[in-house]
């Protein structure tokens, strides 16, 4: 593996990773400065209000056109057709910024009918709030292909920077315009979110100058590769452009399938409440805070942990064709155990740390704390689904990932209604579970019988974290018993001293078991935990 490659993949890897840690912890200062906890909760449903749809149309209007986009290029590349590469990404680049145009208008469009069903009090504050976030739709899908231009040439490191500066930006501007405007010039808080919203227009500015900085700094040897190039000889370019478009199609369906089941729930959870069992919409916009706008800022976390292994294996299975169906079904195996790993103690340390991680990030809020236990507990679910359809998807079964994706949702949508009738908030996130169960359920069936796995094969590991578990939990709760943090510092040491020790204890039993052994080809260290 060469330095470029080794250097490009740390750097996209660190900016990735990076970039998430920022869009969590900055919620700490900014809910502090947004005051009551009555405008903390407001704030937070605001904000997720816009950025819900927002999440939706970023994958509509990019529609995985980008890396499409980059493996033609580094096909024409490794044919010396640089010449093909340079036309191919101008085009694309006039797509993107005519398909950011479009989804900018239609959210634009959009927006009174996405807050009139929203769980928000003011439908004129959803309104502006989802409106405030049209600059950022236009100019990102654009941008996009910038990074897939990168991409195509196995250049990772202007990629990875520029997802770290888009958040470093996007952050430091929320975080100054909301203590400018709240502790400042003591002005309304919802003015504060629309300026915090408005921050991912900021952040999307400043990682397209970055790239176009380091596209300019590059041109000396795009001129030498354009010398070098073999003749210009691409033609039917539309119709190319056309076949990427439709292939890319099962690809952004299946990574919107979560924004799609938070979409359903921000748009049909407050007709529930409010229209059959009579709640106010303040109530609605609470309780719709507490089990959706909050945890998912948490469990986000561990979903992008399934989807890192997943794409991982994705690569390894569309090029495995020479190993045939035993080799295929070991590479599943091994996605499977890394996936089940990393995820299962995962959960349980959040789990087990719920009502510190709750009062950290937002309040010591014991309702707040179940929300988001459950969450935690269903984002295991929402993981394996996730990287089941991946494999699928690898396994040149998009078709077939899409129709399984769209029965969860089905299922999901018939089962809103009576759940949240019955368990308002908990009853939402047990449709999503049951949901994407279903889509889990499907995809096993169809992989497992037709690779010949079985469960049993992941039956030490599985049993050792059912262990792990209940060890972790008794231990929690007996300390929650005895001692309960009442400050966000007590609370995140006790989270820091808790999850270490426990985070010890599981490499400890992984070696003991031999299932480190099992899964990664040898035991763990200490060290690699640092």
């Amino acid at each position: 593996m060469n330095r470029k490659m080794v250097s490009g993949s740390f750097w996209l890897s660190f900016g990735s990773i990076m970039s998430r840690v920022l869009g969590i912890v900055y919620l700490i200062p900014w809910l502090v400065m947004m005051g009551a906890p009555a405008h903390k909760e407001a704030a937070q449903a605001l904000f997720n209000v816009a950025y819900q749809p927002y999440a939706l149309f970023i994958s509509l209007g990019t529609a995985g056109f980008p890396s499409a986009i980059a493996r033609r290029i580094a096909i024409y590349n490794g044919e010396d057709k640089f010449l093909n590469s340079r036309y191919l990404a101008k085009m694309g680049f006039a797509v993107m910024a005519g398909s950011g145009a479009l989804c900018g208008l239609l959210l634009y469009l959009l927006a009174p009918t996405l807050a009139k069903n929203s769980a928000v009090v003011s439908v004129h504050d959803a309104v502006i709030a989802i409106r405030v976030l049209v600059p950022a739709i236009i100019i990102l899908p654009s941008m996009s292909i910038l990074r897939g231009w990168f991409q195509g040439n196995q250049d990772l490191k202007p990629f990875g920077i520029s997802q770290l500066w888009e958040q470093l930006l996007r952050i430091t501007f929320i975080l100054a315009a909301t203590y400018l405007i709240i502790d400042v010039y003591h002005l309304d808080f919802v003015l504060a979110v629309y300026y915090s919203v408005f921050g991912a227009f900021v952040g999307a500015v400043a990682s397209y100058v970055y790239l176009w900085w380091y596209y300019r700094k590059q041109e000396p040897t795009y001129r030498l590769q354009a010398e070098q190039s073999q003749p210009f000889d691409l033609h039917g370019v539309g119709h190319s452009l056309l076949m990427i478009a439709y292939e890319s199609i099962p690809f952004v369906f299946v990574g919107a399938g979560i924004t799609l089941t938070q979409l359903i729930d921000q748009l049909f959870f407050k007709q529930v409440m409010v229209g059959v069992r009579h709640q106010t919409v303040a109530t609605a916009q609470y309780i719709y805070t507490l089990f959706s706008a909050n945890p998912t800022k948490i469990t986000t976390v561990i979903v992008s942990l399934a989807i890192a292994i997943a794409e991982t294996t994705l690569p390894l299975l569309a090029t495995n064709k020479a190993a045939g169906k035993g080799g295929t079904a070991n590479i599943i195996s091994q996605n499977l155990n890394l996936l089940l790993f990393t995820l299962l103690p995962s959960v349980t340390i959040l789990g087990a740390l719920a009502p510190e991680i709750y009062g950290i990030f937002f309040s010591f809020n014991p309702l707040g704390t179940h929300y988001l236990v459950a969450n935690i507990f269903q984002s295991i679910i929402l993981g394996i689904a996730i990287d089941g359809l991946t494999l699928l998807q690898a396994l040149h079964e998009s078709k077939r990932a899409m129709v399984y994706l769209s029965i969860g949702l089905v299922v999901k949508l018939l089962l809103q209604f009576p759940m949240v009738y019955l368990w308002q908030g908990f009853g939402a996130i047990a449709a999503t579970a049951i949901g994407f169960g279903v889509v889990d359920l499907l995809w096993m069936t169809k992989i497992f019988g037709q690779y010949h796995l079985r469960l049993r094969q992941f039956g030490r590991l599985l049993g050792m974290n059912l262990g792990y578990g209940v060890v972790t939990f008794s231990v929690s709760l007996g300390f929650n018993a005895w001692l309960q943090p009442e400050t966000k510092l007590t609370a995140f040491l006790f989270a820091c001293v808790f999850g270490g020790i426990f985070a010890l204890l599981y490499v400890w039993l992984a070696n003991v078991t031999g299932v480190a052994t099992r899964v990664l080809g040898r035991p763990l260290k200490v060290s690699t935990l640092r």
